[in-house]
C-alpha cells in the first residue's frame, strides 16, 4: 500500500467489508466499535475526523455535510446497490493512490 489511510464504517457499511480490508492490513474502525451506532451522522464525521480516518459511507447524508462544509478527513460515498467486491476493490485501490493528506476534504465515489 502507498498510504496510511485509515477508514471509519459508519452502520450502513457491511460487515463483510471490514473484514475484507482487514485481512488486506487495512486499519478499520467501525460505528458499532466506536459505540455510536445509533448516533447523528455529525457525531460520526466528526469522530473520524478526529481520529484523522476516511468516513465510509452508503449514506447520502454525508454528502450533504459535505457540501455544507463541515470539515472531515476523507469521505467515500458508494451506493446501497454496490457488491462487497466492488467495496473492498475500490476501497484498497484508493489506499494503493492517495495519501490521507490527500484525501481529506476530498469525496471519492465508488460504483
Amino acid at each position: 500500500m502507498a498510504s496510511d489511510i485509515r477508514y471509519y464504517m459508519d452502520a450502513h457499511i457491511p460487515r463483510a467489508v471490514t473484514r475484507g480490508l482487514r485481512q488486506r492490513g487495512v486499519n478499520v474502525h467501525t460505528a458499532q466499535e466506536a459505540g455510536l451506532r445509533t448516533a447523528d451522522d455529525l457525531e460520526h464525521l466528526r469522530l473520524a475526523a478526529a481520529q484523522n480516518r476516511v468516513m465510509v459511507s452508503q449514506d447520502v447524508d454525508f454528502l450533504i455535510l459535505h457540501k455544507a462544509g463541515v470539515p472531515h478527513a476523507g469521505l467515500v460515498y458508494a451506493p446501497q446497490q454496490t457488491s462487497i467486491g466492488e467495496l473492498v476493490r475500490g476501497l484498497m485501490l484508493i489506499c494503493d493512490i492517495l495519501t490521507p493528506a490527500e484525501m481529506r476534504g476530498r469525496v471519492e465515489f465508488l460504483p
